[in-house]
């Protein structure tokens, strides 16, 4: 079966949060097809199916670092959050699948898990390659000592790109 949504897509929309790896409410409205009103609605009317470690409701602190990361408000009348965003888990994600019912939420719920997975086993085989440097750098003397520093220096992700000023210089 082919992919309904590129599961690059849905990767870029996991959000690392409180400790969790989370989706937000309306990139899940959006990805499963509703509007986030109906979303929040099943989730209310099935509240007890998702305990805090399935679903939490950010801060207004939480919110504004989103914000600032993502300038999420746009300009107009009902082009913006009223309302504190909810963040789901891996656990969630799976239980408001099964509050919505359909034959889409099942489909987009699939690819979602999906990316989870990738995104654990890319973090996975980061720490254990991390690691197996680690068990090499003592077994062998300080003579690779350079070759391993090179090894890391490539391990590590590449810097952010500096911004670009806008206006006259």
């Amino acid at each position: 079966m082919s992919e309904i949504i590129p599961i690059e897509r849905i990767e870029k929309r996991i959000l690392f949060l409180r400790g969790h790896k989370v989706m937000l409410n309306a990139d899940l409205a959006e990805l499963y097809g509703v509007k986030t009103k109906v979303l929040l609605q099943a989730l209310k009317r099935n509240i007890k199916r998702f305990p805090s470690d399935f679903m939490f409701q950010l801060n207004y602190q939480e919110v504004s670092v989103l914000r600032s990361q993502f300038v999420t408000l746009k300009k107009g009348r009902g082009e913006h959050r009223k309302y504190l965003p909810y963040a789901f888990t891996e656990q969630g994600v799976a239980m408001i699948s099964s509050v919505l019912n359909s034959d889409r939420a099942i489909q987009v719920n699939i690819e979602i898990m999906r990316a989870f997975v990738r995104l654990r086993e890319i973090l996975s085989t980061h720490k254990d390659l991390a690691r197996k440097l680690e068990q090499l750098e003592k077994k062998y003397d300080h003579q690779f000592k350079i070759v391993f520093d090179a090894i890391r220096e490539l391990m590590r992700p590449p810097p952010a790109p500096p911004k670009r000023k806008i206006g006259f210089a």
